[in-house]
């Protein structure tokens, strides 16, 4: 038996997109939360109702845990509610005459009383939603209808755990408050969990496998950090919001390090992802990965030691984002108290240091 979801299908769309899953696979370990990441359109949502059972792929099959849930040569489509999955919808749907204790016990079909009142006091206190039995749900934050959403789709005890964009009808500080609480949640379900979103910040702190999306199509699927710091190409490095992606050219490959020139200047990156040959190449730097010191700074272990001149600074949250002229542009990410205590204004000359395992290569044929 393979665990976990075994997926490759096709859906269309009449006179519209064409969504195409190739060789899916979440892997079988209960805690594992894998992130259908990409941009709004690209496919995300249909790939997970498909997964459930809400739509119909033309062609392909699905599997989990080596029970056939669909598979379009054989005729074979197992319906939603023979799949024993949890699917929390974006609007979470919950049922706005009927309170939380009643909006949890509902999935809890054929259960003796006892047995169903007995899950949704247990459910309930495990999500600390105690002592709001009797609310409606338009008398819930945001964070609560949340929660007695999740609560509604694993009070059944399913197999697998779908969510579509749980934090996206949320505003930016709650977002911000759950996204850790959510995990460690899923993560103490142990439940094989499977959501979507559109959010860079929420996939890094929700996931801990990324499946890229766009234009219906998977690009690229991997441990979060992989995907995010190595990208396979240019399309997921725009996805993932690598900031600084710069053309260069292979001069020297020795001891696991390449030469890289760019526009007269060298960078040293690791090499391991080149293959034999690699000529043309595109840099690609993530802005939290370049540090920032003073003329005269103390000496680094960097490799890549780089003049710049401070051209911006724009605000980003608590952050604070600093476009570079190194004779080359590059993006820096620093706290608000790093910039004050390097007095950085537009201007401003900075050494900016880069080490070469923060530099990704893509080579390309030119």
């Amino acid at each position: 038996m393979t665990p976990g979801i075994q997926a490759s299908f096709t859906k269309r769309f009449a006179g519209g997109p064409v969504i195409r899953v190739e060789n899916l696979c979440t892997g079988g370990n209960g805690s594992t939360i894998t992130v259908l990441f990409g941009p709004s359109g690209s496919g995300k949502t249909t790939m997970l109702r498909c997964l459930a059972g809400l739509e119909r792929p033309e062609e392909g099959t699905i599997q989990f845990d080596g029970e056939i849930w669909f598979d379009s040569g054989m005729g074979k489509s197992v319906p939603v509610q023979r799949r024993n999955i949890g699917f929390v919808p974006q609007d979470y749907a919950l049922f706005p005459h009927l309170n939380v204790a009643d909006n949890i016990a509902y999935s809890l079909h054929g259960l003796a009383a006892m047995e169903k009142q007995s899950r949704v006091v247990e459910t309930m206190r495990w999500l600390g939603l105690n002592g709001l039995e009797q609310r409606l749900p338009g008398e819930l934050s945001g964070g609560q209808q949340q929660r007695v959403a999740l609560a509604r789709a694993v009070v059944r005890r399913p197999r697998l755990l779908l969510l579509d964009e749980p934090l996206s009808s949320l505003d930016t500080p709650t977002r911000q408050r759950l996204r850790g609480e959510l995990r460690s949640l899923l993560l103490q379900l142990g439940i094989p969990t499977i959501l979507v979103t559109h959010d860079q910040l929420e996939a890094a702190a929700l996931g801990d496998q990324l499946v890229v999306l766009d234009q219906g199509r998977m690009l690229q699927t991997g441990p979060v950090a992989d995907v995010i710091n190595r990208p396979a190409n240019l399309a997921v490095a725009a996805i993932v919001g690598t900031e600084t992606v710069l053309l260069g050219h292979v001069t020297r490959v020795s001891d696991g390090l390449a030469t890289v020139t760019v526009n007269g200047f060298e960078l040293t990156a690791l090499a391991e992802s080149l293959p034999p040959g690699a000529n043309a190449v595109h840099l690609c730097i993530r802005a939290e990965d370049v540090i920032l010191l003073q003329n005269g700074g103390a000496p680094a272990s960097a490799r890549n030691r780089l003049s710049a001149t401070v051209l911006a600074l724009a605000p980003e949250g608590p952050l604070m984002r600093i476009e570079l002229d190194c004779g080359f542009p590059l993006k820096a990410l620093l706290t608000r108290q790093a910039c004050d205590e390097l007095a950085l204004k537009a201007g401003a000359s900075v050494v900016a240091l880069i080490k070469a395992p923060h530099i990704h290569l893509i080579s390309f044929n030119r």
